[in-house]
Order: C-alpha cells, then sequence, then structure tokens
C-alpha cells in the first residue's frame, strides 16, 4: 500500500499559449462520482451528477499524426478510432505513459477517452471540443461529472437529462447530449481527499452497468430525490461556495446514502461489499468527514483538511490492514482546473529542471 500527496511541479503546469505541434501529452486527472440528484422516472430531470475533480492520481497519454492508428492495447485503438473518425484526420500514433485503474469509480474511462480525443486533435493542431464530441466517444450519457471535471476540474453539478428522453434500452453512441454544469466551485486548497482502492472486484461497466442502472431507475422511489434535492440546494451548495468542510462533508455523506437506498437491491446493500465495511469504520475517524463510495465502487472517500490528512491515511491503511484487504491509500487535492496539454518544448523544459 501506498500514500501519495499531490506534488506541484513543473510538468504539472500548462503553459498559456502555444504554436502549432504535432507531439503532444495530455494528462487529466480523476473523479469522484458522489451519485446523482435524481433516478425516478416521475420526476422531469433523470440523472444529475454531484462530483469532484482530482488533481491526483491521473492519466496521461502522449499523441502525433499518423497515416494509421497506432496503439499500444485494445482500449487505446478503440478511442484512438472514435477520435480519428470524429476528427476526420487520416490517423494518430498514441501511448499511454499513466494508467488510472479501471472500473474502480474514478472515471477512468472517460478521463482516457476524452484524453485520448484531445491529444489526437491537438497533433494536428484542432480544437478538440470535448462536451460536444464526448457522446461520439461514448461518454457523457447519464453522467456529465467526468466530462465536466476534464474541462475544469473543481466540484460540479450537472443537470442531468429531460426524463421524456430515458428509454429502457441504452440509446447508439452520439445520440445523447452531455448534461450542462449547473454549479461549479473551487474548493479550498488546504482540503484533502481520502481516496482508499481496495483490492477487490472492480465495479460494474458496460452492458452489466446498463443492465443495473435500468432496473435501478425503473423502480426508484421518487421520495428519495425530493429529499435529495433539500440537502444540494440547502446544504451541499452553500457549503462548497462558503469553503466549509464539516458542513459539505455531511452533504455528500447524506446525497452518498440516499443514492445507496436506490441501488440497494442492485448492489447488495447501501454500499457494495467491501466498500460498507470500509464506509462503517472510516466513519469513525474523527478527522475524516463525507465518507462514501464512488460510483459502483469499490473505491471509498473521505475529506479532511491537509493538517489531518496524514492521519485520515494511516486510519485508512489500519482499516485496510485490519479487514485482510491489500489496496492503494492515495490523498489528493480537488483539481482547480482540467486537461492539462503539453508539447515538446514543455517537456524539455521539464526535463531540463529536472537536471538542474
Amino acid at each position: 500500500m501506498a500514500v501519495l500527496a499531490t506534488v506541484e511541479t513543473p510538468f504539472l503546469q500548462a503553459p498559456k499559449h502555444r504554436a502549432a505541434m504535432t507531439t503532444v501529452t495530455v494528462s487529466a486527472g480523476a473523479r469522484l462520482h458522489v451519485g446523482f440528484q435524481n433516478l425516478s422516472l416521475a420526476r422531469q430531470r433523470l440523472y444529475g451528477g454531484i462530483g469532484v475533480g482530482l488533481a491526483e492520481p491521473r492519466v496521461t497519454v502522449t499523441a502525433g499524426p499518423a497515416n494509421a492508428i497506432e496503439a499500444s492495447d485494445s482500449l487505446l485503438e478503440k478511442y484512438a478510432r472514435q477520435a480519428v473518425d470524429v476528427l476526420g484526420v487520416p490517423g494518430v500514433e498514441i501511448a499511454i505513459e499513466q494508467r488510472l485503474p479501471r472500473h474502480v469509480g474514478l472515471g477512468s474511462g472517460t478521463q482516457l477517452a476524452l484524453s485520448v480525443l484531445e491529444a489526437t486533435a491537438r497533433a494536428y493542431d484542432q480544437e478538440p471540443r470535448s462536451r460536444e464530441h464526448a457522446p461520439a466517444m461514448g461518454r457523457g450519457g447519464r453522467s456529465g461529472v467526468g466530462v465536466a471535471t476534464f474541462e475544469g476540474g473543481g466540484f460540479v453539478v450537472d443537470a442531468g437529462h429531460p426524463t421524456n428522453r430515458f428509454t429502457t434500452e441504452p440509446p447508439a453512441e452520439g445520440d445523447w447530449t452531455v448534461p450542462p454544469v449547473v454549479a461549479r466551485h473551487t474548493l479550498p486548497a488546504d482540503w484533502r481527499f481520502l481516496v482508499v482502492v481496495p483490492d477487490t472486484e472492480p465495479g460494474r461497466s458496460g452492458d452489466e452497468e446498463d443492465a443495473s442502472m435500468r432496473a435501478v431507475v425503473e423502480r426508484a422511489d421518487p421520495a428519495i430525490a425530493d429529499e435529495i434535492a433539500g440537502v444540494v440546494t440547502r446544504k451541499l451548495l452553500p457549503a462548497a461556495a462558503e469553503g466549509r468542510l464539516e458542513a459539505f462533508g455531511e452533504a455528500i455523506a447524506e446525497i452518498g446514502r440516499k443514492n445507496g437506498a436506490w441501488y440497494a437491491d442492485a448492489q447488495g446493500g447501501v454500499f457494495r461489499p467491501p466498500a460498507g465495511e470500509l464506509v462503517e469504520a472510516l466513519e469513525g475517524c474523527p478527522v475524516l468527514s463525507g465518507v462514501g463510495q464512488s460510483s459502483w465502487g469499490p473505491v471509498v472517500y473521505g475529506v479532511t483538511d491537509a493538517a489531518h490528512a496524514d492521519e485520515a491515511a494511516g486510519t485508512a491503511r489500519d482499516v485496510l490492514a485490519d479487514r485482510g484487504l491489500d489496496g492503494e491509500v492515495i490523498l489528493a487535492h480537488a483539481a482547480t482546473d482540467g486537461v492539462r496539454v503539453f508539447d515538446d518544448a514543455d517537456r524539455r523544459a521539464e526535463s531540463a529542471d529536472d537536471r538542474r
């Protein structure tokens, strides 16, 4: 197990201006997904994601123009093919330097897909128009949180989709628009998000996730949505705007549990195993608040401040060890920006700084 701290380096400071480029590096942070505002067909808007962009961990890809698609693995090739088709370019040579763990609740699919799109576009000196093209990349169909944090980081709430567009079968890729952001706040610099990644079965994705979501939506209690609406407007948004950590934590914990009531039948409890045990144990940590499960898990998170971050991380390591679980414990800032783009000159400058 390892505890990672976010450290600002020259590589992480994206330049404000750049000339046309050929080889480009793109880096995007993970995201936490707190939950949805509504999963009931009895209300006018469906979904409405709530989440936070993280500065760490990150996915990083490098791309250059090519006459065909050259990728190191099948998933990268899939996204590269979609990007090439969307952008109308002949090909791309693309490689991944840093990965996010897949299907654990950190938004790895959206961040990788949009990073490939961004890198391919920049390699041809095009604007990627990530929000516009995300549906063609198969992203943003339910929650808009991952697209929003890719664009600009921060704490975000999206508007969801009109309920009358819901269908029992998933729409074809590209046959939707990414829900707009209705609130975005930069969280205080001294806040730290504790992210616990237990080494266990991955969360749901693909067809399994689609089937589970349809089953949840078709029987979701609308009263829960009404309760969440009150928490969002009267607790969460004011706390985020005013930078009140304890109130923010209480609000996201409450929203997470109410979402869990919708998912209980699908995932085996308010939180999926073993996330439920981890949440219960971490809730006893006096320096940690807002404990919950990100998306389908198994990632569990909480929020603390810089002064108590090491104590919270130590507690998380103990909680994993006490349950015989391996895993990773990460301390991360909330992201203050979105995707970062670097060309060859930026990387050379970084290497020169490292040698000094």
